[in-house]
């Protein structure tokens, strides 16, 4: 497994890079000038009712694609994968397919065990190297539970049973 970036998940406004904002932002009025200075130039141009449709809609598109290339090269990194890789991807392939494939085959979060600080993903509920329980689950059929339940929503097991860590109980029970 790659070494994550630690960006934590309260942190999204720094998933954007500047770059990318910055990108957005000239794409944006780069087509803001097309549409307004170069094509009423050309002998049969659009009215101005379309070119206004037209140039703020392709603007946005514009702008939301280097939007998302630079989300996904910050995001790829805190995910274990190749942040190389995918930003390739999302640039070359065409009409946002490469962003579709991205957050279908991405990877969940990565963060690091309390106990011994190894990685781990977020939908693990013991760390693998030292058998942490990072999360509730049913002792039954290890199925994610609420701290609240007092049954899994599987299995129908009684979650009082269980050997559940304190801090993993809600507390004043």
């Amino acid at each position: 497994m790659n070494n994550p970036q630690n960006i934590t998940a309260n942190e999204d406004s720094r998933v954007i890079p500047a770059w990318s904002i910055a990108a957005a932002g000239l794409a944006f009025l780069l087509v803001e000038y097309y549409f307004w200075f170069v094509l009423p130039e050309q002998k049969d141009h659009p009215p101005i009712g379309f070119r206004i449709y037209f140039s703020l809609s392709w603007g946005a598109l514009a702008a939301l694609y280097f939007l998302m290339v630079g989300y996904v090269s910050k995001d790829a990194p805190r995910r274990g994968m190749s942040w190389r890789f995918w930003t390739i991807i999302c640039f070359v392939m065409p009409a946002g397919i490469g962003a579709v494939l991205y957050f279908l085959l991405r990877a969940p979060l990565i963060s690091r065990c309390p106990a011994c600080s190894a990685h781990v993903q977020s939908d693990f509920h013991f760390c693998p190297q030292c058998d942490y329980q990072l999360a509730a689950s049913c002792g039954t059929c290890y199925s994610t539970v609420r701290s609240t339940d007092q049954f899994c929503t599987r299995c129908g097991h009684e979650l009082a049973t269980d050997h559940m860590p304190a801090r993993l109980r809600v507390l004043g029970e």
